[in-house]
C-alpha cells in the first residue's frame, strides 16, 4: 500500500478551535506572512485559505466583522469587489487556470466554515484536477506549499502595481 503524507493537515483535524474569529485576528495581524495575507486594500484583503482545496485558494475578506454582505458600507462592498477583481487577475497570471469557482457561504448551513465573517473564496481549476484520490479516498493531493503559494500570489498581485 502506498501512504501519501500531509502532516500538515494535522493541525486542523486535532488543532484546538482558536477564541475570537480567525478573520479578524488575520485583518488585524501586522506582518503578511505569518498571516498568509497576499494583498491589502482599503477595507479588505486577500488571504490563502489555509486548508486549501486547490493550490491558489484564495478567500477574499473585509477587514470589518460583519456576516453578511448588507451588514457593510456601500464604500465597503465596492472596495471587496474590486479586490476579487484583482484577486482574478493575479490568480490567471500566476496560475493559468482553465476556470474559476467564486463562491460566498453566508451561514454555517449554507457551508461557512467562518459563519459570523463574510468572506468570498475563489478558486482556480483545471480539466483534469478531480481524480481518482479525491473521487475514491477523499484525499486531494496538493502540488504546492502555502509558503509556495503566498511566495506566487504576492508577486502576480505586485506585477499589476
Amino acid at each position: 500500500m502506498e501512504r501519501l503524507w500531509a502532516t500538515w493537515r494535522m493541525a486542523y483535524i486535532g488543532g484546538k478551535p482558536a477564541r475570537g474569529c480567525v478573520m479578524c485576528r488575520i485583518a488585524r495581524s501586522r506582518t503578511d506572512r505569518p498571516a498568509w495575507v497576499v494583498a491589502r486594500s482599503a477595507h479588505s484583503l486577500v488571504a490563502l485559505n489555509a486548508f486549501p482545496y486547490n493550490s491558489g485558494h484564495v478567500m477574499v475578506v473585509p477587514k470589518r466583522h460583519s456576516a453578511g454582505l448588507t451588514g457593510l458600507t456601500a464604500a465597503e462592498r465596492a472596495d471587496l469587489m474590486e479586490l476579487l477583481e484583482r484577486t482574478e487577475r493575479a490568480v490567471r497570471r500566476a496560475y493559468k487556470p482553465e476556470g474559476i469557482n467564486v463562491g460566498v457561504n453566508m451561514g454555517q448551513c449554507a457551508g461557512a466554515g467562518v459563519p459570523g465573517h463574510v468572506h468570498i473564496h475563489l478558486l482556480p481549476r483545471w480539466g483534469g484536477d478531480t481524480n481518482f484520490m479525491p473521487a475514491l479516498s477523499g484525499t486531494k493531493v496538493m502540488p504546492e506549499s502555502l509558503a509556495a503559494t503566498w511566495k506566487r500570489l504576492r508577486a502576480a498581485f505586485k506585477e499589476e502595481s
